[in-house]
Formats: structure tokens, C-alpha cells, sequence
């Protein structure tokens, strides 16, 4: 796959999808370039570890195994820790967030705000308005962080039970959760 084409993500997943179409269901998750092989058991797993690594040599698919990982019970996907106990979030990008230094500029913050939404900090983005990080912009940034760095676990719904949706809004931000 050529790098620089618009659509070569797109190509390439939809590429993936093809080769595994009939597994995706049964034994397997694609993305982009990675995959996870499941099951239920050992045996079982064999057997659908056996079908993708066929499936990848019919299709002259290669795999690079120093980044392949079998029979593990946990790990990083798609910048997760996923495991039995549910889908957490990475430690490693805890770290970064957590160490960033207070913004000192506009620049600063517009990086700070990829990462989160903050009324108090995106009122320093404003035209013609002086860079005065005060006690709210300083409130928001600790509490972003905090609320960025805090590891909650995300489990499976349980499907007996009922669904709530709670939505929230205001002239500055628009919320929802979808609970249990």
C-alpha cells in the first residue's frame, strides 16, 4: 500500500475485511493492521488460530512474529489494556498526560485542548484577549488531568438488565452516559 494516498486506510481495512469476512463473526476482530484472535477455549482457539494463519498464508498476508502475541490473557489494543476484568486505559499514556507542564501560551493550550474540552482554558484561544492563566483556567487544567488520568474500568453490559440514557446540557457543552 502506497503512503500518502487519501484513501489507503480505508482501502486497506476494507482489504482485511475481505480476506477474513467469514471469520470476523465467529473467532476474530480487524483493525487496519492488527487483528485478535478468540474463543472460548483452548482447543477452540487452536482451531481458530489455525484458520487466520491459513487464511494469511493463502493470501500471501505477512505477519511480522516479533509483533505477534499468543495466548495471552491481557493486553494493549488500540492504546487499551483489555483483559477479563474489562477495557482499561493504557498506564503509558496516564504517564504523559499527567506530566504535562502548565501551558504558558496559546500555542500550549490549543495542544493541551486535542487532548480535552475546557470552557475556562478555550476562552484563552479568543482574539485580542490577553494570556492570563488564572485560578479557573489553573482549576480546569488539574481537574482535566485529573479526570484524563483516573482508570476507570469499562466491562461488557450485561443484557438482562435494563438501559439508561442520562443527557445533560448547556450553552457550553452537551453530555450523555449510557448506564446500567
Amino acid at each position: 500500500m502506497l503512503f500518502g494516498l487519501c484513501n489507503a486506510l480505508s482501502t486497506f481495512q476494507r482489504c482485511m475485511i475481505s480476506i477474513f469476512l467469514d471469520l470476523l463473526d465467529e473467532c476474530m476482530e480487524v483493525f487496519m493492521d492488527d487483528f485478535m484472535v478468540h474463543a472460548e477455549s483452548f482447543d477452540a482457539y487452536m482451531e481458530n488460530l489455525f484458520q487466520v494463519l491459513t487464511r494469511c498464508i493463502e493470501t500471501n498476508l505477512v505477519l511480522n512474529f516479533e509483533k505477534c502475541h499468543f495466548m495471552v490473557t491481557e493486553g494493549i489494543v488500540l492504546a487499551h489494556l483489555v483483559s477479563s476484568r474489562g477495557i482499561e486505559v493504557n498506564k503509558d499514556k496516564v504517564n504523559v498526560i499527567t506530566s504535562l507542564p502548565k501551558p504558558t501560551s496559546v500555542w500550549d493550550v490549543c495542544s493541551f485542548l486535542g487532548h480535552a474540552i475546557a470552557h475556562p482554558l478555550s476562552k484563552l484561544l479568543q482574539k485580542e484577549v490577553n494570556f492570563v492563566f488564572d485560578k479557573a483556567c489553573e482549576d480546569a487544567f488539574q481537574e482535566l488531568k485529573t479526570r484524563l488520568t483516573s482508570t476507570p474500568i469499562l466491562q461488557a453490559p450485561n443484557w438482562e438488565y435494563p438501559f439508561e440514557l442520562m443527557c445533560d446540557a448547556s450553552n457550553s457543552a452537551l453530555g450523555a452516559i449510557l448506564g446500567q
